[in-house]
């Protein structure tokens, strides 16, 4: 009779996609976030093809077709007096969909070109802080004595400073004037800048579990093992230390992108994040706090795309951590 073969298990990263997919939240959080991602990116697409507008350029003597007459962007208030000029309100046809802003321009619009900037400042951000974090966490985890005090110290004083104390106090520098990095020369209006300030910011925050986990893993016989052999201390961490932390990472990802939205948004609402005209959720806010009792819906808008994409960040942060913890395996069985 021929042998009968054991069926291979799953590898770890397989079996980790299958826990995630059989979580419905987290499902559902990362499909909110495929699509909130694909409609960011189809701005352009739907400027120009489909409500037909400019959101870049100010329109407060435009007008457009509604209903098959003629209708002013900028219209009378609706104050008894009506005194001074209000945008036009949510049309929910595919030209001015959530209305204009102060001066004549598309929300619907402004608020997908605004996603891009914010989406990919905040992922942008999380990627730069994992890395810096992971250099900061690795070497103060494995080396430990004075490298480890060192650094966690200047942590420390990192992480005493408030957030966004210490992220409006970076911006007020790197917004007012050029910043020179070698021979690349930065901007105030680059998109680089708001990433760089908030990956610095939330360094600590990422660091700290990152050596945690690489001081119990400096513990394990595998890496004993190595050392007794005399295998070098870089290539351990390379091919022992750092794989063995890449569960770790991709749990911190979404936690990090959200606060770092959250971050980016509070920055470009004071002006010290994105500089116009480029938008974001942040600067659309801070357009529409003015109209916020005659036409709230130039606010409210970007604040339910925060929430949304902050909760779904959240729900699929939770749904990898569940997923890639080996120690709740018994408890999903």
């Amino acid at each position: 009779m021929p042998a009968q073969t054991q069926p291979t298990s799953p590898g770890p990263w397989r079996q980790a996609a299958r826990n995630l997919a059989r979580t419905p939240s987290a499902m559902v959080a990362l499909g909110v976030l495929v699509v909130m991602t694909m409609a960011c990116l189809l701005a352009p697409f739907y400027a120009h093809s489909v409500a037909r507008t400019n959101p870049f350029q100010s329109t407060v003597a435009g007008t457009i077709m509604l209903d098959g007459r003629e209708v002013d962007i900028m219209q009378p208030n609706d104050n008894p007096l009506h005194l001074g000029l209000s945008p036009i309100g949510p049309t929910w046809r595919t030209t001015y969909m959530l209305g204009a802003d102060s001066q004549g321009r598309d929300v619907m619009a402004r608020l997908l070109y605004g996603g891009r900037n914010s989406l990919l400042i905040s992922a942008g951000a999380a990627i730069v802080c994992l890395l810096l974090a992971t250099g900061v966490g690795i070497m103060a985890g494995f080396f430990g004595g004075v490298v480890d005090t060192v650094l966690s110290r200047l942590m420390d004083i990192m992480w005493a400073v408030p957030v966004y104390l210490f992220a409006i106090s970076l911006s007020i520098v790197m917004t007012s004037q050029q910043v020179r990095l070698g021979p690349f020369v930065l901007r105030a209006d680059s998109l680089f800048i708001p990433v760089m300030i908030i990956a610095l910011v939330y360094v600590p925050y990422a660091a700290r579990p990152i050596r945690g986990r690489v001081m119990a893993l400096r513990q394990q016989e595998f890496v004993t093992a190595a050392r007794c052999l005399g295998v070098p201390g870089w290539r351990i961490m390379l091919r022992d230390i750092v794989p063995n932390v890449m569960t770790t990472l991709i749990t911190l990802g979404p936690l990090l992108m959200a606060l770092a939205l959250l971050a980016e948004s509070a920055l470009s609402f004071l002006s010290l994040g994105v500089q116009a005209p480029q938008p974001s959720w942040g600067t659309i806010i801070q357009d529409g706090e003015g109209l916020i009792y005659t036409r709230p819906m130039v606010a409210v808008a970007p604040g339910i795309a925060i929430v949304v994409v902050v909760l779904a960040l959240n729900i699929l942060g939770d749904g990898l951590r569940d997923a890639l913890d080996v120690r709740d395996e018994g408890r999903r069985s």
